[in-house]
């Protein structure tokens, strides 16, 4: 049955992750930036570090962060400070090198108390890089993978209730991208292409805002086949579902004229979505 369904800032907890006295050797590839090797105590490096958060100077604090890790692998801040160069990173908005880290430190401790963190971090970094729907949406799958992981792994986290919100805000996305793709094949004549992207948005994606438009488009690709009674089905599944839709009275509006053997003029409010 189609029904109309009806954020976590990690920076509230980045500073409060727990320390734990795990041996962490940090493995490097390619050239990355260092700070000079100087010896120094271990809270020493930590403070600066953090100062630089709080001056917004992310970029300095993932390298100090690093530089904990260095020349203080086995003290208790080792493991503490490999996620804050995680987090300095997404701040900077460095999401691959972001991900990087998080990457090894789930790798090396993954009962960690702040592994739940660590997994949700690694998908905002994937999802603050959704991109428009005109574009790949490689990035945007790879979002809901990171979030559907969240929720998998620790359901009854704050994490996986705001992971769960921007699920939905992703799925809308992803349908969002198939409407768009479907749209064009439908203004280029290549009506069944078309039709399989919106029967896919109805499928796989009943919960977003895009399934009456979908049905609608269903409805004007099944007519311009001259396939009226599936035309109708999808009408009338709109009507059941959105009678108070504008998608519901385009379609009657589309109906009523195929009925009095009218040519249809298809693509109804087609370009709205760009505006």
């Amino acid at each position: 049955m189609l029904r109309t369904p009806r954020t976590v800032r990690p920076s509230a907890v980045a500073r409060y992750l727990v320390p734990a006295a795990l041996l962490l050797l940090t493995a490097c590839s390619g050239k990355k930036e260092e700070i000079p090797y100087v010896e120094r105590p271990v809270e020493q490096i930590y403070t600066e570090a953090s100062n630089a958060i709080d001056n917004k100077n992310y970029t300095k604090a993932a390298l100090l962060f690093d530089e904990v890790e260095r020349q203080h692998p086995y003290s208790q801040w080792a493991v503490r400070a490999k996620l804050m160069s995680a987090y300095s990173h997404y701040e900077a908005m460095k999401y691959d090198d972001a991900i990087a880290a998080l990457d090894g430190f789930i790798a090396l401790h993954p009962g960690n108390r702040n592994a739940p963190y660590a997994y949700y971090l690694k998908a905002l970094c994937q999802y603050e890089r959704i991109t428009d729907v005109r574009r790949d949406q490689s990035t945007t799958e790879e979002a809901l993978k990171a979030l559907n992981e969240v929720v998998r792994r620790f359901p009854t986290t704050p994490y996986a209730r705001d992971a769960k919100l921007k699920i939905d805000l992703t799925r809308d996305h992803l349908a969002g991208k198939d409407m768009e793709v479907g749209r064009f094949y439908l203004n280029t004549g290549e009506y069944v292409a078309a039709i399989k992207r919106f029967r896919r948005v109805i499928d796989e994606y009943q919960t977003t805002s895009h399934v009456p438009e979908a049905l609608h488009r269903m409805v004007e690709a099944y007519l311009a086949l001259g396939i009226r009674e599936e035309a109708q089905a999808n009408a009338a599944l709109l009507g059941h579902n959105y009678p108070g839709s504008v998608w519901y009275q385009d379609t009657y509006a589309l109906m009523n004229r195929a009925a009095r053997g009218e040519k249809p003029s298809f693509l109804t409010r087609a370009w709205d979505w760009m505006f």
